[in-house]
């Protein structure tokens, strides 16, 4: 079989030349063979239309530059992808999309190659992986095991090495569970933080899409490529991932009080959340106890409460006209959402602001919590016979983080004596989505465990973009670009490039009437516009202060998008100035539209 690989690895060896985006899918397609499981993947692309559009992008101007040039990519089956039917692992549910969701349409303007839709329990109702009629995917760590859901083919593809990024949902832990059962990384982001415009609810107000990889890193890229702001998604947030920081020296983490911690007599997996503390401490952490009892009374509320209503209200149809087309442990779950009064959910919503209180105090005094990401492990055998208790002991850390409007990431931490992947879960307020991967591929990296089941090594952690000594990046997207008529004045100033990358796809550029010639770039809907050559380059403070002190108008210093979520300053124009200046977007950047006018 193929060996697997990241995310990093693959574009390292396409930007080099030393492998084609073809032949990754190529390979992606034999791994998949090689595996043999056809409970993985409800649908996929045919081979010869994915290769077929790898070798379009390969041709298209700039391909190369993109953040996820070449990289396959499987979709949890209650997302929506065109060429592919939206099932929700039902068959009477089943639809043609019209368009892709607006995830899917960001991982394709990014460079993804979309090769199949991944298995799921159904509705994305279930934390066990069991219950579709497409099949139980393979545990690839150990057969017997459960592979988790209810992104199931989601995350079993990735620990398989079949794709190396993969996207889940997740509203009580299902892309959190299958993560830890499958030894990857499992990052749940803010609420509203990546449109879930064209995906199937489970609860609409709680959804979130989620990330599968082998590495943080892997992770966070694609975050940053998905989390951009959806006006056609009213629960939508702006809340971009920002920049990654150095491990900091001062870190605090939430632990629970002695005695709080629930593993239903499984010693393997308390020892093991005991030994992760321990790691935590050798790498410098403080550990600070906090009281869990108000987060699990938050969890109640999920599987206990009126939110039950939000997953009726998707099945109620079915549950009325095909009953028995839904898998008979979600059928009895969701069922139960009709019951409840408009009393009851109001009261149960000022309960849940008060725990959120609670629980903004909690985080007032630490950076994150650490739990373990499940209190024990099951076999397919065991969830079989003892489907709904099984599956709510596996949500104990999970089923309240999406109420408390929570970001989490799952990470490996060891393996067990008798071969069962044992991991954690931080946990943090929303929008510090970047602080936890920040901290997190620290620790996945001290654990020196092989990433996914096919006993692949960690590769080293590649150092984080530094600015250092006092130094400020700016973005340039004009004559100030390397080669360009004006870098000389970055250079003259001991200017350094950092990178070069693109804007999100936020902005308009537009060839100003100046000498020597400059372009303006503006800022439009967000999504709506085009993603721009830009690079970073470091100024120290004194030259920073030089150099914008002499930036003349129209042009002005402003906060711009990055593709891959971060910001940085740089140039901008505002709307008044472009009025009568031609519109060059279309070129993606200065460079091109420079070069077209000295052919022509």
């Amino acid at each position: 079989m193929c060996q697997p690989e990241t995310v990093a690895a693959i574009l390292g060896a396409h930007r080099a030349g030393t492998n084609t985006p073809a032949q990754t899918v190529a390979r992606t397609y034999q791994r998949i063979r090689d595996y043999n499981d056809p409970a993985v993947f409800i649908s996929l692309c045919d081979e010869r239309d994915a290769v077929a559009q790898a070798e379009r992008l390969t041709a298209s101007e700039n391909a190369v530059s993109l953040p996820l040039y070449g990289v396959p990519v499987a979709v949890k089956d209650n997302i929506d992808a065109l060429g592919f039917p939206t099932t929700a692992a039902c068959p009477a549910f089943s639809y043609i999309p019209t368009q892709d969701s607006a995830v899917v349409q960001r991982l394709r303007t990014a460079g993804a190659i979309i090769v199949g839709k991944t298995n799921l329990d159904q509705f994305a109702t279930g934390l066990v992986g069991v219950r579709s009629p497409y099949g139980i995917p393979r545990n690839p760590i150990r057969n017997d095991l459960i592979p988790g859901g209810s992104s199931a083919g989601s995350a079993t593809a990735v620990s398989a090495g079949l794709v190396p990024l993969a996207l889940g949902t997740d509203t009580a832990g299902s892309g959190r569970i299958p993560a830890m059962l499958n030894n990857i990384v499992g990052l749940k982001p803010s609420l509203g933080m990546i449109s879930t415009t064209g995906v199937v609810p489970a609860c609409r107000t709680l959804d979130c899409v989620s990330v599968f990889a082998l590495t943080v890193d892997d992770a966070a890229l694609a975050l940053g490529v998905m989390a951009v702001p959806d006006r056609a998604d009213p629960f939508s947030r702006d809340r971009r991932l920002g920049a990654m920081s150095p491990f900091p020296t001062n870190l605090r983490l939430g632990v629970p009080r002695n005695g709080q911690l629930i593993f239903f007599g499984d010693s393997e997996s308390e020892a093991a959340y005991v030994e992760a503390l321990r790691r935590w401490t050798t790498l410098g952490a403080a550990l600070v106890e906090f009281d869990l009892e108000p987060f699990y009374e938050t969890a109640r509320l999920l599987y206990e409460g009126p939110w039950l209503a939000e997953r009726y209200l998707v099945t109620r149809n079915l549950l009325t006209s095909l009953p028995n087309s839904i898998h008979p442990a979600v059928r009895e779950i969701t069922a139960a959402g009709a019951n409840f009064t408009a009393a009851e959910a109001f009261s149960a919503s000022y309960r849940l602001q008060e725990l959120r209180r609670i629980a903004e105090l909690t985080f007032a005094n630490i950076d994150a919590v650490v739990l373990p990401t499940a209190p024990t492990v099951y076999s397919v055998t065991q969830v079989v016979a003892n489907p709904i208790e099984l599956n709510k002991r596996l949500g104990t850390y999970t089923n309240f983080v999406n109420l408390l409007d929570l970001c989490g990431l799952a990470l490996p931490a060891s393996m067990r004596s008798d071969g069962i992947p044992f991991g954690i879960t931080l946990l943090a307020p929303g929008g510090r989505d970047a602080n936890l991967a920040s901290i997190g591929r620290v620790f996945h990296a001290d654990t020196k465990l092989t990433v996914g089941s096919r006993g692949i090594a960690q590769t080293p952690l590649t150092p984080l973009p530094a600015i250092g000594g006092g130094e400020i990046p700016i973005g340039v997207v004009g004559a100030h670009l390397s080669g360009m008529t004006l870098n000389g004045e970055l250079k003259a100033l001991n200017g350094r490039l950092i990178e070069a990358t693109r804007t999100a796809p936020d902005y308009a550029l537009y060839a100003l009437d100046t000498s020597p010639p400059k372009p303006g770039m503006l800022r439009v809907e967000a999504g709506k516009g085009a993603e721009i050559e830009l690079e970073i380059w470091s100024l120290s403070a004194s030259a920073f202060g030089k150099f914008v002190n002499a930036i003349p108008p129209p042009l002005s210093i402003g906060t711009i998008n990055l593709a891959d979520g971060r910001v940085v300053k740089g140039f901008i124009v505002e709307s008044e100035e472009v009025g009568g200046a031609h519109d060059i977007s279309a070129y993606g950047g200065w460079r091109a539209f420079v070069a077209d006018v000295a052919r022509n």
